[in-house]
């Protein structure tokens, strides 16, 4: 089995940063998921962050964002989102990608990880461009007998009742799944849309987090209303498939009682 932390929508923001929103809450979250994964036994095999690493894109915040995940002890996979900018990320993590979008690949745990660069400038919607589709392409053919684990920040775009900006595009959409119709995919992770939520795509499971910033209220169905409420999701795959486990962080939930381990076990 592998098993892999999905966070998303960190929105992290560095003091200095100049962003009008306080985000002192976000970086107490990610400070504190760090000190829970890092707790975790057995340890995970790897923890992947699917985007708005940032608030604003500042490159003091993705410094902040960097020395918050140094304590780590698995790897960690990154994917940027509409909020980050590219220029400032590959600055500080040294990926030597200019200001192009972030896309990369690793097996990671019995996976092939590959990650999709959705961001489109000046936009809150996503798109995957030309030069991606090429790389996903090459990447599908290597690893042949590792299942494929794709990341990134916005769905696929389900159908035609949701709004535009929750997803990429329809034309990426149906490339994609053109793209990944013969691959063996364990899953798509993805955030953007600040939900829990798991779908099937074309058979392929589509893991969507509400991440470390806050939550939607799902039961209003006209505005977009923010609630309290972060979260995290424990992801384990088997040969059987993909298994989703969301993990809530925030707010703080009462203390009911412990059933302790030998009585679980006696249980009949």
């Amino acid at each position: 089995m592998t098993r892999f932390i999905h966070l998303t929508d960190l929105h992290i923001s560095h003091p200095d940063a100049d962003d009008p929103v306080d985000k002192s809450a976000s970086r107490d979250t990610l400070e504190r998921v760090v000190g829970l994964i890092n707790a975790m036994q057995p340890p995970p095999d790897f923890v992947v962050a699917s985007g708005d690493l940032t608030n604003t894109g500042h490159a003091a915040s993705y410094a902040l964002v960097r020395d918050l995940l140094a304590p780590l002890q698995v790897p960690v996979v990154m994917a940027l989102g509409n909020h980050d900018l590219r220029a400032e990320f590959h600055a500080v993590f040294e990926t030597g990608q200019g200001d192009g979008p972030h896309f990369h690949d690793r097996v990671l745990g019995g996976l092939h990880v590959i990650t999709l660069d959705t961001k489109v400038p000046e936009r809150v919607a996503g798109a995957i461009c030309e030069a991606q589709f090429a790389d996903l392409a090459q990447a599908l053919t290597q690893h042949a007998e590792l299942p494929k684990l794709i990341v990134m920040h916005h769905p696929p775009r389900i159908d035609d009742s949701g709004l535009l900006w929750e997803t990429v595009d329809l034309a990426s959409t149906n490339r994609l799944a053109e793209a990944l119709e013969s691959a063996n995919v364990a899953g798509i992770v993805s955030g953007h849309i600040h939900i829990n939520r798991v779908h099937h795509w074309h058979g392929i499971p589509v893991c969507i987090t509400s991440g470390l910033d806050y939550t939607v209220d799902l039961l209003e169905d006209y505005d977009l209303r923010l609630l309290e409420g972060t979260t995290m999701a424990v992801c384990d795959h088997r040969p059987s498939g993909l298994s989703i486990s969301f993990v809530p962080l925030s707010p703080e939930q009462q203390d009911l009682g412990t059933i302790d381990h030998a009585q679980l076990l006696a249980f009949r």
